[in-house]
């Protein structure tokens, strides 16, 4: 079941109750930036935790708030019997009946001193910075943009022409009040979704700390976006020399607000880059979480850079040896400007308070799908900070920087991002693991795949993808004639059936091949191997992990540092190693473990974080709560902890199996069985269906938030606090004094909706004691927050940034 024990919670949270200052400019935020810890251990639950459609410990302990409309609701007492046998879902941002929620701003929000500008399309990250020291009901809010989605328009990434969503109205002509062409190659089409990634710097302030937060007029509010500097492409002596705007509106004109960058890619890399134009960056792009640092700027990651023929907002991952793009991918956004794919998927610098200051992007901290970045900086001592690649078959990062930090307040700490090493995890099954660096030096010995499938391969005789693994391809290597980019390794080759061409490579020819070399021998820099990061580090032996998203320092242990893995299916880009992660479904008994995902710690050995050992744990296990092991989440992505050091998590379900219903205008219920074995299993009802374990995420409904305490006498426990509307995910909570930001990321994603439509279906779900039951669910087809509670009932959904307090706060949150 989800409660731990006091012994378990004191040997994951640490035993002292004290806590190490190490951002004192920010007030309540996300781990290892949380000033104070509360000591007093018999703190009560002061809130009712929300109903959410499956089972869940709490609610026969505790009474529970089921929401019956736009804040309405009923409270249920406790009972032993959790299950409800019908569930509606509301289409709004509900929480408990004793706290508010309110928005703040939202995509389309004309907040800019030039009014043509516009807030930025699907929120994820949110940094506040205080204009004055502590005081915390003024500052300048960071948000990034991480993608474009349907339904903004009918023309992007993944819709296809034959879709049924044809038709049905869209976004961004309503919202921006202009029209957009219909071409998905047009220019402008291009730029605008360009336009809508990236960030925004807005100030928000409140009068005191019981009235909300809103935006406030200021000459520094700004975007930052994909095609921020465009205008630098005028410098080029190519093809791009002429592309220096998208469109006829003032913020489509070129400018010169392009970025730079510092470390080793910098000076080896980007010299050699097709665009000519050396440390100069056009834009950032991508951005999904991020870090805020002790001296007041944001770092923002930028996570999917890589695009495709049909995920074309984007540019090219695969590289030459030298670190540059092995070619334009014709038909994206990077053909489309000339944005060179190495100056892209790098962890960003911006200071939201400060204009002059030039965005950069640390290369030293390597290239890859960066989801976050937490980080330890004490006085007299190495800045640390670890990352994750957000990727199946993604990797867990530590940089360590050259310097020392003098004070952790102080701006030239920035400086400490250009120089140091990077590292990157090897766990072993023993719970222990290691720090390799990435270094050009480093001796090369990627792990098989039967090793990484060696559990999944025991229990089912076969592993999802083949345990597959990727390696930089070279020439001359396994009989391949170019360079660059990657080849597939699996267990045994595979061969196309029609042509006979190898698809992936067998392990016994492939892995010898690889090993024993340097990684000198593959890449000609360190620069280079920065660039390459993800393959340079599965040449390396790094260990392949679940998605890597939010790492957060413990404010009561800086040695210990929390990862929420995602997911640990795998895919086309990695597997995840078995040994250490559930990889899919081992069994067809109902109540075996679920791969959605799992919350581990690692423990540095070293007391400052700088050293190469480290042991790990798994704290907590996605999965229904009857479930060995589960305890009743899905999918951990973004995490917190707030003053009284409770641990918070944001789930991150895909879009497309919410509530159990595929997505576009008519949804069809999916096939939740819980005897599904391994990836996929035929239906035990029809042995013509296949049934998916990624489908099991439908019991948990939508997107939503809840948290553990760790005091109390509910310590231990899974407490629902907020749900989503539909198809949506919440990301990037911050907590400002007493109220918590939150960003609410693609309401209505790749569903119509107008005209409004109520979809019902019954689902299996898994009772507390671990026996079946049905329940009617039913669920509006799309969303239409926020214009619903602005009074418009079909009106637009906007990703947008909410604000959420007690109605009687009393200055705390919980």
């Amino acid at each position: 079941m989800s409660k731990f024990s006091r012994r378990q919670l004191l040997a994951f949270f640490g035993a002292s109750a004290g806590a190490t200052l190490l951002s004192p400019m920010l007030g309540d935020h996300f781990f290892g930036n949380s000033p104070s810890i509360a000591a007093d251990g018999s703190i009560p639950l002061k809130f009712t935790p929300l109903r959410l459609p499956h089972p869940l410990p709490i609610y026969t302990q505790q009474k529970s708030y089921l929401s019956t409309g736009i804040e309405q609701g009923n409270i249920l007492e406790p009972s032993a019997n959790a299950a409800l046998s019908t569930y509606t879902v509301i289409d709004d941002v509900v929480v408990p009946p004793e706290y508010e929620r309110y928005v703040i701003v939202a995509w389309g929000d004309r907040v800019f001193p030039n009014k043509e500008e516009y807030f930025g399309y699907n929120s994820d990250y949110t940094g506040f910075i205080p204009i004055n020291g502590r005081n915390l009901n003024d500052g300048y809010l960071w948000n990034n943009h991480e993608y474009i989605s349907y339904p903004i328009t009918a023309t992007v990434p993944g819709f296809t022409s034959d879709s049924d969503l044809i038709g049905f109205p869209t976004t961004y002509s309503l919202v921006i009040r202009k029209d957009l062409p219909e071409d998905r190659t047009n220019l402008e089409v291009l730029g605008e979704f360009m336009y809508n990634i990236g960030g925004s710097v807005v100030r928000i302030a409140r009068q005191n700390r019981n009235e909300r937060f809103a935006v406030v007029r200021d000459p520094k509010n700004r975007r930052i976006h994909g095609l921020s500097g465009l205008g630098i492409n005028s410098q080029r002596a190519d093809r791009y020399k002429e592309v220096t705007s998208w469109g006829s509106r003032s913020y489509q004109q070129e400018d010169e607000n392009y970025l730079i960058s510092t470390g080793a890619a910098a000076t080896e890399v980007f010299n050699l880059s097709s665009d000519g134009l050396g440390n100069k960056i056009i834009g950032t792009g991508y951005n999904c979480s991020g870090g805020t640092t002790p001296w007041g700027t944001i770092l923002s990651a930028e996570e999917n850079f890589q695009a495709s023929t049909s995920s074309f907002v984007g540019v090219q991952e695969n590289v030459n040896p030298n670190g540059t793009q092995t070619g334009y991918i014709e038909g994206t956004t990077g053909a489309a400007f000339g944005l060179v794919g190495e100056k892209y998927g790098w962890m960003v610098e911006i200071d939201p308070a400060d204009p002059n200051f030039r965005p950069r992007k640390h290369t030293a901290l390597g290239r890859y799908r960066h989801e976050n970045i937490a980080l330890r900086v004490e006085a007299g001592r190495p800045l640390v900070g670890y990352l994750g690649d957000d990727r199946r078959g993604g990797h867990t990062w530590k940089f360590v920087s050259s310097g020392t930090v003098t004070s952790p307040t102080d701006k030239n700490n920035s400086r400490l991002f250009e120089n140091g090493t990077l590292y990157v995890a090897r766990y072993n099954a023993n719970g222990t693991g290691e720090w390799i660096p990435l270094e050009l030096n480093a001796p090369t010995n990627p792990i098989p795949p039967s090793t990484l499938a060696s559990v999944e391969v025991a229990a089912l005789g076969r592993a999802s993808n083949g345990g597959n693994t990727r390696l930089p391809r070279r020439k001359g290597i396994l009989g391949q004639t170019s360079e660059g980019g990657s080849i597939t390794v699996t267990i045994t080759e595979v061969t196309n059936q029609t042509t006979g061409a190898i698809t992936s490579y067998g392990e016994a020819e492939a892995i010898p091949a690889y090993q024993g070399k340097k990684l000198s021998d593959f890449y000609t820099s360190q620069g280079a191997v920065l660039v390459d990061a993800f393959l340079a580090a599965n040449l390396i032996g790094a260990t392949p992990t679940a998605r890597p998203e939010d790492l957060e320092v413990n404010p009561r242990n800086p040695r210990e540092v929390f990862i929420a893995y995602t997911d640990g299916a795998s895919s086309g880009d990695g597997y995840p190693d078995s040994r250490i992660f559930v990889v899919s479904k081992y069994s067809a008994d109902i109540t075996a473990a679920q791969p959605s995902g799992e919350l581990f710690k690692i423990i540095e050995d070293s007391a400052d974080s700088t050293g190469t050992t480290f042991r790990w744990e798994r704290f907590a296990k996605g999965g229904e709560a009857a479930a060995e092991p589960g305890d009743g989440f899905a999918n951990v992505d973004n995490l917190a902890f707030d003053s009284q050091g409770n641990i918070w998590g944001c789930t991150d379900m895909s879009t497309e199996a919410h509530n159990g219903f595929s997505t576009g205008a008519n949804p069809e219920p999916l096939r939740v069985d819980h005897r599904v074995v391994g990836a996929n299993s035929p239906s035990t009802d029809d042995s013509n269906f296949n049934v998916r374990t990624s489908d099991l995420i439908g019991v948990f409904g939508n997107n939503f938030l809840f948290f553990i305490p760790t005091s109390g006498p509910d310590a231990g426990e899974v407490v629902p606090f907020a749900y989503g509307p539909p198809r949506c995910e919440f990301t990037g909570p911050t907590f400002v004094g007493d109220t918590l930001i939150i960003s609410v990321q693609h309401p209505s994603e790749d569903v119509p909706f107008t005209p409004r439509q109520t979809l019902s279906r019954e689902i299996e779900i898994l009772n507390l004691d671990g026996t079946l039951f049905t329940q009617q669910r039913n669920i509006p087809r799309g969303s239409n927050w926020p214009s619903n509670i602005e009074g418009n009932l079909e009106g637009p959904p906007r990703p947008g940034v909410i604000g959420i307090q007690r109605k009687r706060s009393g200055g705390r949150f919980v």
